[in-house]
């Protein structure tokens, strides 16, 4: 029997090795622009072209690479970082696993010009399909200028099952703001269709969030900082006051790389505990400083999971540094009864004689019970108004009888003739339905009782009218007396194009003023009293978090944020008439036991369940 087994051919492998390490456009931004802060760049300029499907090139004023290092560069296993397993265990760069290049250049046409510092001449080197095409000495730049083309060429169901331009370019915005965070020494830009999306100069920490995500944030972030010798912990979070429900901005880097650690977001979640409400986020951008000996980032493809020697102590320094955040900032009210280092106001102590007495003059011969002789009654006979009153009256009922103004079916007086009623152990009430504790209606049912969450019930009715008038384009708006101003952070921006139409439907009026700020004209009927601002963020930001790419999806999204921030809220009281409208409302709805998202609106209480809890 002839053997089986046999190597598999470097371009085989390589394109085998991309399904990890490129999974999208986003990987092939994240993996170039990591080489080139490596590199040693203080210049890295990003270029996009379709969401990264067509072209994504990145051109950096770092070090280059000689003729020799170009061509092993997109060999497998080929890399500058490490030449021993120990080096796993002190990594101070981002790429390190000499996986990236060869995995790009086996699904892309990749060209690679680069120059060494110092050298008259550079290289160009042409790579399709792990195919050299060409290879020959170059006039370009010192640095090196990367140009990924046709992603995914060779591999239609790859490329096939790549999501919308919107949802790509999302992503790979995401990808450069984590490396650009962490990198405000360098000079970075980003280009969609030759549109400048983002140009972050070199600055501080807080200058670069602020120049990523908007000046408001300035006034939102509270600085963080400690230190201990197992770690060190710095950066910023957000004041409990500018919590939001979705969209927050939640960053842990660790030792310059960007890292999700489900653990760590309890400790800080743990240090807002009763500051800010269930259900809200706060904003955090923290780094972390530690000895890499004591992490290991090497136990996923992406390296955004990073295992801690010491999670516990670290824990607890991070949720202590969070409150004691918070605690200075006067964030949260306090007590203090410490006067050291208080202000002394003098107090101004002028002569008494400066000072009289004010003088009240009297009239010593006011009398209140002497008779006023001044005042004379005036001489009017009131008589004469009624004079022939008494005339027209009986004029009037000899003209008319009782019969033709009191027909003789009606009563004259209901409560005096008809019988009382009879005493009864409850009075009888108009309504059928019952508000308990602001919160649950209730009814009774032939076979039992039927508890209705009104807040549920009232999402569920206003998702379906607000679904309808985005189907039958019906929307109504009610126009602000003055437009709110609506800023979207460059993520948000590339979706909310694609939501105006749906938005417009639904009866939201904006219109766009540049640098992804937008202004709010007019709001659907009935949520007038609801911040407006708030109410187009959440929104946005449902239909991001909800990762939808089908039109009807993101209708439904839209719809259910509105639903939610418009309906009744828990512990609101209703009139009989309110509640019966709202139950009628409900029943006529398609779906009355579930709102949209899945959850429970009505619960029914039997008879025979009523029978057993009184034996």
């Amino acid at each position: 029997m002839s053997d089986v087994i046999h190597l598999l051919p470097d371009s085989i492998a390589n394109q085998i090795a991309a399904g990890e390490v490129i999974q999208r456009p986003a990987s092939v931004v994240k993996e170039l622009v990591e080489n080139a802060v490596d590199a040693g760049a203080q210049q890295i300029q990003v270029h996009i072209k379709d969401a990264g499907k067509t072209l994504v090139q990145v051109i950096d004023n770092g070090k280059g690479m000689s003729e020799t290092d170009a061509r092993m560069a997109f060999e497998r296993h080929a890399t500058s970082k490490i030449s021993t397993a120990n080096d796993l265990f002190a990594l101070q760069t981002m790429g390190f696993r000499g996986e990236a290049l060869a995995s790009i250049a086996a699904v892309a046409h990749v060209e690679l010009r680069t120059r060494q510092r110092g050298s008259d001449l550079g290289f160009k080197i042409a790579i399709a399909g792990s195919e050299v095409e060409s290879s020959e000495p170059d006039a370009c730049p010192e640095g090196s200028i990367f140009s990924v083309k046709n992603l995914f060429f060779n591999v239609p169901a790859r490329r096939k099952f790549l999501k919308s331009n919107e949802t790509e370019f999302r992503n790979i915005i995401n990808e450069f703001e984590r490396i650009a965070l962490v990198n405000q020494h360098i000079s970075m830009s980003l280009h969609h269709n030759d549109t400048e999306i983002l140009n972050l100069p070199e600055s501080g920490l807080r200058q670069r969030i602020i120049n990523i995500y908007g000046k408001a944030l300035n006034q939102k972030l509270l600085t963080l900082e400690a230190q201990s010798s197992l770690v060190t912990i710095s950066g910023f979070v957000g004041r409990p006051d500018s919590v939001r429900k979705r969209g927050a901005l939640q960053f842990f880097f660790v030792n310059g790389r960007f890292m999700k650690h489900s653990y760590f977001h309890k400790a800080v979640m743990q240090a807002y505990d009763q500051l800010i409400p269930a259900g809200e986020m706060p904003d955090y951008f923290i780094y972390f400083t530690l000895d890499p000996a004591t992490i290991d980032v090497n136990i996923h493809p992406t390296k955004t999971e990073i295992k801690f020697e010491n999670e516990q102590p670290v824990w607890q320094i991070l949720c202590a540094a969070v409150r004691e955040a918070i605690a200075k900032s006067s964030s949260i009210p306090t007590i203090d009864f410490d006067v050291d280092g208080s202000i002394d106001i003098p107090v101004f102590n002028a002569p008494s004689s400066t000072f009289k007495a004010p003088s009240v003059q009297v009239n010593s011969d006011y009398n209140p019970f002497k008779p006023d002789t001044s005042y004379q009654q005036p001489s009017f006979d009131w008589s004469k108004l009624y004079k022939g009153f008494e005339e027209d009256r009986a004029a009037a009922f000899a003209d008319e009888s009782i019969e033709a103004i009191y027909p003789e079916n009606q009563e004259l007086s209901s409560g005096l003739t008809s019988e009382p009623a009879p005493d009864t152990l409850f009075p009888e009430v108009s309504s059928l339905c019952y508000q308990y504790k602001g919160r649950y209606i209730i009814t009774s049912l032939k076979s039992g009782l039927l508890i209705i969450d009104q807040h549920r019930a009232h999402v569920r009715v206003l998702f379906d009218q607000y679904l309808t008038n985005i189907r039958n384009q019906q929307g109504v708006s009610q126009q602000l007396l003055f437009p709110e101003i609506v800023t979207f952070t460059p993520a948000e921006a590339t979706l909310v194009p694609s939501l105006l139409e749906d938005l417009r439907y639904i009866g939201f009026d904006l219109s766009n003023l540049g640098n992804n700020s937008y202004a709010i004209n007019g709001l659907p009927s009935g949520v007038e009293n609801l911040d407006p601002v708030a109410l187009v963020k959440d929104a946005v930001s449902r239909a991001i978090d909800t990762g939808c790419q089908v039109h009807e999806e993101i209708c439904d999204a839209l719809a259910l944020s509105l639903a939610k921030a418009a309906a009744i809220r828990p512990g609101q009281s209703l009139s009989s008439e309110e509640m019966d409208n709202l139950i009628a409302s409900l029943f006529s709805s398609s779906s009355s036991s579930y709102t949209p998202d899945g959850k429970v609106i009505l619960s029914k209480l039997t008879d025979d369940e009523l029978d057993k809890r009184f034996k």
